[in-house]
C-alpha cells in the first residue's frame, strides 16, 4: 500500500472510526495492516491496551522503549503482564550506554538538556524500530495533555511515516480505571503514589494535588512531551 492509498484509506475511516470501540479500532487496525506494533510504556493506558489486544489480536507485536532509567516499579509491571499474558515483549535499546552518554555529553544529561537526553533514549529508537512497520498503536488520550487534544484514532504519523491508530484518544481518565478494574488489570503500583504520568526515574516526581496529572514530567522545565508524538 502507497502513500496516497494509506491516506485515502485513513480520510475515508477517521470519521467512521471515531465512533467505534477500541476493540473495533484495534481489529481495523490489524485486519488492515497486517505489518502493525503496539508502543507500551506500561502506564494505565498502555496496560489496558495489553490487555485489549490479548482479546483481539495476541499475537500482535509490542515493544517497549528501554531507556535504562525506569523505575523499578515500571519492570516489575512489564515483568508481570508478561507472565500473566505469556507475551514476549519485544526491547528496543539506545545506541549509547548511560555510560557512554556520560562520556559524550556529560553527567546526568537529563538536568541540563532533557530534550536531547529524550532524543536519545527514546525518539531515536523509536524511530529504528517503527522503520520495521507499517502502523503502530498508542495509548495516548486527548485529555491527557493540550497537545494531545486533536489527536484522531486514526491518522498519519507524518514525523514516523506510518499510519497511527489511537484506539483509546476519546477516553477518559474515569474511563481507563473503569476498565482496569472491571477486568482485574495489573498496573503500575506507582499510580498509587501520586504518579499519574510515568517516565523516566530522573524526569517524573510525584503530582501534587490540584497539579495538572502530567505536572510530574520534567518538573522545572518548558517540556511536556518526549517527542514520540507530535
Amino acid at each position: 500500500m502507497n502513500l496516497m492509498e494509506k491516506e485515502k484509506l485513513i480520510a475515508e475511516q477517521a470519521v467512521k472510526l471515531e465512533t467505534a470501540s477500541a476493540e473495533e479500532i484495534i481489529a481495523f487496525a490489524v485486519e488492515t495492516f497486517p505489518n502493525i506494533t503496539f508502543a507500551c510504556s506500561f502506564g494505565s493506558e498502555d496496560v489496558v491496551l495489553v490487555d485489549l489486544l490479548q482479546k483481539v489480536s495476541p499475537k500482535t507485536d509490542i515493544f517497549y522503549l528501554d531507556t535504562d532509567y525506569h523505575f523499578k516499579e515500571t519492570y516489575q509491571t512489564r515483568d508481570v503482564l508478561a507472565e500473566r499474558y505469556n507475551i514476549d515483549f519485544v526491547r528496543v535499546s539506545p545506541l549509547l550506554t548511560p555510560e557512554q552518554q556520560t562520556e559524550q555529553h556529560g553527567p546526568e544529561l537529563w538536568t541540563v538538556d532533557p530534550t536531547n537526553c529524550c532524543n536519545i533514549r527514546k525518539v531515536e529508537p523509536l524511530t529504528r524500530i517503527l522503520s520495521q512497520y507499517d502502523a503502530w498503536i498508542t495509548g495516548i488520550r486527548r485529555d491527557q495533555a493540550p497537545t494531545r487534544a486533536n489527536a484522531k484514532k486514526i491518522e498519519y504519523d507524518v514525523k514516523f511515516g506510518l499510519v497511527k491508530f489511537n484506539p483509546i484518544a476519546d477516553w477518559t481518565s474515569e474511563d481507563v480505571w473503569n476498565y482496569i478494574r472491571d477486568n482485574n488489570v495489573f498496573y503500575n503500583p506507582l499510580h498509587d503514589q501520586n504518579y499519574p504520568s510515568i517516565g523516566c526515574e530522573h524526569c517524573t516526581r510525584q503530582v501534587m494535588p490540584g497539579e495538572d496529572p502530567r505536572a510530574g514530567r520534567w518538573s522545572g522545565f518548558e517540556k511536556t512531551e518526549c517527542g514520540l508524538h507530535k
